[in-house]
């Protein structure tokens, strides 16, 4: 189940002191220039859309926007009507700092300018003097912008905590991949050297034995046969050891360990079965895969946990699976990370499953080494 992040908790926070401020007039502490039941109707009408312009900005766009400018209207009648509800033109503050999150930059100080004129009016209403009516509208006006000015600062710190977790993922995956490359190099480079000196040098000496065994004295060719066994059994240790430092892959676990050391903000796991061995190739493809992976899930999920695990499936297969609790979505569109994740996959003869029901969740299959 996921866990109820701060955004929610202050979603929450505001949805009840939005209730609070309107409790007084719905409970009849203040008097309404229309019938109470209609103004309740309003009210009632401007949370529900405020909620979902809140709750689809992500998945909805378009929705978010046209709810919210519902949401932004409906407050409007709202406070006009009951121009007698001393801290109803909060209402008005909650819409401008909501802006933020779904409309452009420049429509945040629309919206305040805009709010500004409905208190006044709605003040003009009342038996408060002009000072008072131009005091009250400058001090929501500052209210107003103060909280949009917060609240982008939010998003803005938001939105580069994501951008650092990405850039920190991508780096710990290229350094992971520069690394294994650097030591493929060094053990080819071993392996070319022990073949060109010690296995030529051995060569040479099978050579000798074979035809020191042509000369005469029976005791000297016994000597030389040993020789010769013990040469070309060393040649071939160091034909093995050579084959082996050709094909040693790294490490599974020490590379996606590494990928997803020390990343802000998102709890990740990953588990690879022990009987799970991977080719050097499959090694730098499985790594990308899951820095891919963590990527999509900072960047899209708004997770707090990633569980991500290896196994050999019944089909003797390699079955790669990774689950989130983000919010996932039921209409998946793979953008060019999900894709290049599939391309990869594909090119080694696996293929790829994508989940968005609960959570999010990733199943590859790869061909066993």
């Amino acid at each position: 189940m996921r866990r109820i992040g701060p955004d929610t908790w202050a979603g929450l926070a505001v949805l009840l002191m939005c209730v609070a401020v309107g409790t007084p007039t719905l409970l009849g502490g203040t008097e309404t220039l229309i019938p109470r039941a209609v103004w309740a109707v309003l009210f009632a009408g401007l949370l529900a859309t405020l909620l979902v312009a809140a709750f689809s900005v992500e998945s909805h766009p378009w929705a978010a926007r046209i709810s919210y400018g519902v949401a932004v209207v409906l407050s409007w009648f709202t406070v006009l009507v009951a121009p007698s509800a001393g801290w109803l033109p909060i209402l008005l503050v909650f819409t401008a700092s909501l802006s933020a999150y779904i409309l452009p930059w420049w429509a945040g100080p629309v919206v305040i300018a805009l709010n500004t004129v409905v208190i006044g009016l709605a003040a003009s209403r009342t038996e408060a003097t002009e000072t008072g009516m131009l005091l009250g509208a400058v001090l929501y006006l500052l209210i107003q912008s103060a909280t949009l000015l917060s609240t982008v600062a939010i998003i803005r710190e938001q939105r580069m905590r994501r951008e650092l977790a990405e850039a920190h993922v991508d780096l710990r995956a290229a350094s992971v991949v520069l690394a294994d490359s650097t030591r493929a190099h060094e053990r080819l480079r071993i392996a070319r050297e022990l073949h060109d000196l010690i296995g030529h040098q051995l060569t040479a000496l099978t050579l000798e034995l074979e035809v020191a065994q042509h000369h005469d004295g029976p005791a000297a060719r016994e000597h030389i046969k040993r020789a010769n066994r013990v040469a070309r059994e060393l040649l071939g240790d160091v034909r093995q050891t050579v084959g082996r430092l050709r094909t040693d892959a790294p490490d599974l676990r020490e590379s996606l360990t590494a990928v997803v050391r020390d990343i802000p903000g998102l709890d990740i796991s990953v588990h690879i079965d022990d009987d799970v061995h991977a080719t050097e190739e499959l090694t730098m493809t499985l790594t990308r895969v899951v820095q891919e992976i963590v990527t999509n899930t900072i960047r899209h999920a708004d997770a707090t946990c990633l569980r991500i695990r290896i196994e050999t499936a019944p089909d003797r297969t390699l079955r790669l699976t990774s689950v989130d609790d983000g919010r996932g979505t039921p209409a998946i569109r793979p953008g060019n990370g999900l894709c290049g994740l599939t391309e990869r996959i594909d090119a080694i003869g696996g293929d790829v499953r994508l989940d968005g029901s609960d959570g999010f969740r990733v199943i590859a299959r790869v061909p066993a080494p």
